[in-house]
């Protein structure tokens, strides 16, 4: 179980909780390819997440307020269930993007005043800066409702670190 009390102190989940609550992929499964993580640990009545994924991977057992679980057997990694996330809590990662990188897919509600290629500072679940990474690709759709995904391309140790990013250079 979450640490409730440091979770509520600190309002970030750490990867040891996600762990513990089994809501990480194996080892095995994330080199084998993009593989979405679901970090959402709040008992609330939600789940478009559900709806959203083509494969069935995510199911809410019980009732309602239960915590969202992926099949990663089934989980390709499509990115449909990141925009759809009101609580913006679902990353898709690709560990083995390249050689030496991995690629983490982020859920975007702002203004886009980046480009594709532009270099950015990345962060974790409490903003500090972890690494240096590359925006790869910027997904809109009309169907995503305002949501964009963002694609950022980091060294690879830091694949479940990173959780958002900020620009190297001052907004234009």
């Amino acid at each position: 179980m979450v640490n409730e009390t440091n979770f509520r102190k600190t309002g970030l989940i750490s990867e040891r909780d996600l762990k513990r609550l089994s809501l990480l992929p194996s080892k095995r499964r994330l080199a084998e390819g993009p593989c979405v993580i679901i970090e959402c640990v709040e008992r609330i009545p939600c789940d478009p997440c559900v709806s959203a994924c083509p494969r069935k991977a995510i199911e809410i057992e019980g009732s309602l307020i239960e915590i969202p679980r992926v099949d990663f057997s089934r989980c390709l990694g499509c990115l449909l269930c990141i925009p759809k996330c009101p609580g913006l809590c679902i990353f898709v990662v690709h560990k083995n993007y390249t050689e030496d990188s991995s690629l983490v897919s982020l859920p975007y509600e702002f203004l886009i005043n980046f480009s594709e290629g532009e270099e950015v500072l990345a962060q974790d679940r409490g903003g500090r800066v972890v690494c240096r990474g590359k925006i790869e690709k910027i997904i809109q759709r009309p169907s995503f409702d305002q949501t964009a995904i963002i694609q950022v391309k980091v060294p690879k140790r830091f694949f479940m670190r990173v959780r958002g990013f900020r620009l190297l250079r001052k907004r234009r």
